[in-house]
């Protein structure tokens, strides 16, 4: 990693929260059950160092727990982004008001380009993004470009044949070290670069969706092949229940923006 998170915004499940997009089918929340799962999520990011900012729940927005579509952090500017799915427009304002009060620089894509947070996978100074059902062709090339001018180099991976990938970031993590974690989910030939890739087993693929934090990879509990991989290539792996954000298409990387 080229530095160390210090920061983390998140926000509560809303008590609407079972109203969200999903597509999976997973079954309808526990809503007791999915804060209980936050605020262990909360925690272990502040075990790995973070200073925490946890909005308050909104329910006009049931999806806006996943605070990671509404915004692309980085060292240099934050970006607020245009979330794909209609309903969902209104939580990028609401997170912009927080990202001024940490960013002098904050930017915007614009109408009628989409982009969703979920589908950009930072890789040190490389971004990887997504072209999805969520994030338009040309707000991936909208993004490219602020990215650019940023100092940063990007690149687009088009997952809109996939089956099963409702986000870039739904199959891939970057660990760190030149390390990309890869779902069998990814599309053949789509250009990675020159990472060392490592793979999840199909059984368990949503275990893809994992996040590096300073010196802990936060993994979805219940998928042990992938924890001792992890493991084995000398990283801290940490196991947090995340049955009720599954059920509404979520990760662990989609409940917070960390910087």
């Amino acid at each position: 990693m080229s530095g160390r998170f210090t920061r983390a915004i998140l926000r509560r499940p809303a008590a609407t929260y079972a109203e969200g997009l999903t597509v999976t089918g997973g079954g309808s929340p526990d809503l007791p059950l999915a804060l209980q799962q936050h605020a262990a999520y909360a925690k272990a990011l502040e075990s790995c160092g973070l200073t925490l900012t946890v909005l308050p729940a909104d329910e006009r927005f049931p999806d806006s727990t996943f605070v990671e579509d509404t915004a692309i952090l980085t060292a240099r500017a934050a970006i607020v982004t245009r979330p794909g799915a209609p309903s969902r427009l209104g939580e990028a304002e609401a997170i912009e008001r927080t990202l001024d009060g940490f960013y002098p620089t904050v930017l915007r894509i614009l109408a009628p380009a989409t982009v969703d947070g979920g589908d950009i996978c930072q890789c040190e100074d490389r971004f990887l993004i997504g072209v999805s059902a969520r994030t338009s062709e040309s707000g991936a090339r909208e993004l490219a470009g602020i990215l650019r001018d940023l100092g940063y180099r990007a690149s687009l991976i088009d997952i809109r044949e996939s089956k099963t990938l409702l986000h870039l970031k739904t199959g891939i993590t970057y660990l760190g070290e030149g390390r990309l974690v890869i779902s069998g989910d990814l599309p053949a030939g789509a250009d990675i670069g020159d990472f060392e890739p490592v793979s999840v087993d199909p059984e368990e693929s949503y275990a893809a969706n994992s996040i590096r934090v300073n010196d802990r990879v936060l993994v979805a509990a219940g998928f042990p092949r992938y924890a001792d991989r992890l493991a084995r290539l000398g990283y801290d792996p940490l196991p947090l229940d995340m049955s009720e954000f599954r059920k509404m298409d979520g990760g662990l990387s989609c409940l917070s923006l960390r910087f």
